[in-house]
């Protein structure tokens, strides 16, 4: 495993989302100065996201092209400047358009720096990718946490002083991420993408659907789980610790999920972990103290744990172009969940959020029945390091994983 190369994608990843996840927390507290209502805040957020998320394709073919190199440092160092220049702006229409166009170098390192996290773990790629998801979910919850401090105190003037932070993140990847990357050796995944043309089209139908109802679980409850919260009566002190748990949990699920995945049938990791998060996340919207603390963690983790076993999938199904293959899932996975919570929030106002959001908790019990139709990767176990692979023992190994 090329450490090295790792720490920079993961710190890369860190520093990227601390900046992506305080651009709604920015526009909230812009409202006052740009006389914003609630439906401007939200197309704006939602445009950044757009942005950065459609894009990733394109930015996955071209690091394709470049072997790796340059596409992730660069891509940061873009966003941070359009980010800290935005604070500068006088007028709306200039603050998003600049931090829209801020959100292109946010795509360009998420396409670029799965494929160096992915390289970096050689044999242990789903182990290593778990990785760099990691930092960013962390980087998820330290984001709007430290912009709701820093620009709460001192006004958009705080913004270059978050993008600064990034700055040590981009020296590291200009050093460790700027050499080609490895060859894939051939497995028994790439030769199975060979099949005919009626099973790929059932393949891609199907880790189509999986994402798209996985993603209305995970999406549709951080974008509505707060309001929810709110309306329950918990003030925004306490719903943001609850959210902050179910958010560290999920960081936790993909690392687990990376690690399960080189020592597993990744087709079965999915189905499990799917299953066995419906019953977390129905009780999280139910259950109070330590009931909830137990339930949240839980689903966090299991809901999460798939995230990184689907990009490495698509990476293989694509040895010759990981990038533009891994950008165009990531970015699937954020368009989806974007569209799904959008149409969730539509539906809560004609039957209220709690019965949409409990609905929404079982959206993964259907998306198992779609990774059925996965390729295995099932490798063969030697004797000294035996790979238990039925869906008994993995739940086991699962169980064993949260828990310890």
């Amino acid at each position: 495993m090329n450490k090295p190369r790792l720490l920079a994608a993961a710190y890369g990843h860190f520093s990227i989302d601390i900046v992506n996840s305080s651009v709604a927390i920015i526009l909230t507290l812009a409202a006052a100065r740009f006389q914003l209502s609630i439906a401007q805040i939200g197309f704006g957020a939602m445009m950044y996201q757009m942005f950065a998320a459609m894009s990733q394709p394109l930015f996955g073919g071209l690091t394709d092209k470049l072997n790796g190199r340059w596409v992730g440092a660069l891509g940061v160092l873009w966003t941070a400047v359009f980010y800290a220049a935005a604070s500068w702006m006088p007028t709306y229409p200039l603050f998003i358009t600049l931090l829209m166009v801020g959100g292109l170098g946010s795509g360009a390192f998420h396409a670029a720096g799965m494929v160096n996290a992915a390289a970096a773990g050689g044999k242990r790629s789903a182990t290593a990718t778990s990785y760099f998801f990691l930092g960013g979910q962390v980087g998820l919850a330290v984001g709007p946490v430290l912009a709701g401090a820093l620009i709460g105190a001192i006004g958009l003037a705080g913004m270059p002083l978050i993008a600064l932070l990034a700055l040590p993140a981009i020296v590291l990847m200009f050093r460790q991420m700027n050499d080609a990357l490895p060859a894939v050796q051939p497995t028994g995944s790439h030769l199975r993408s060979s099949r005919a043309p009626a099973a790929t089209i059932l393949l891609v139908v199907a880790f189509v659907l999986f994402i798209l109802l996985r993603s209305g679980t995970s999406q549709g409850y951080a974008t509505l789980l707060p309001k929810f919260y709110e309306e329950v009566g918990f003030s925004p002190a306490q719903f943001g610790l609850m959210l902050g748990l179910f958010n560290l949990a999920s960081a936790f699920g993909t690392l687990a999920g990376g690690y399960l995945g080189d020592h597993f049938n990744r087709r079965t990791i999915l189905v499990v972990s799917s299953i066995a998060s419906v019953p977390f996340a129905y009780a999280m919207l139910h259950l109070g103290g330590a009931g909830y603390l137990v339930s949240a963690v839980l689903a966090g983790l299991l809901l999460n744990m798939p995230h990184s076993l689907l990009m490495v999938m698509r990476q293989e199904l694509a040895p010759t172009r990981r990038g533009q293959a891994g950008g165009l899932v990531l970015g699937f996975i954020f368009a989806s969940g974007s569209f799904m919570a959008w149409l969730e929030s539509i539906a809560a106002e004609s039957f209220g959020l709690l019965a949409v959001l409990s609905a929404v908790a079982w959206l993964p019990a259907a998306a198992a029945f779609f990774a059925l139709a996965f390729p295995s990767s099932q490798r063969a176990s030697t004797p000294a390091t035996p790979s238990p692979t039925t869906a008994g023992d993995l739940t086991i190994c699962i169980i064993k994983t949260v828990l310890f």
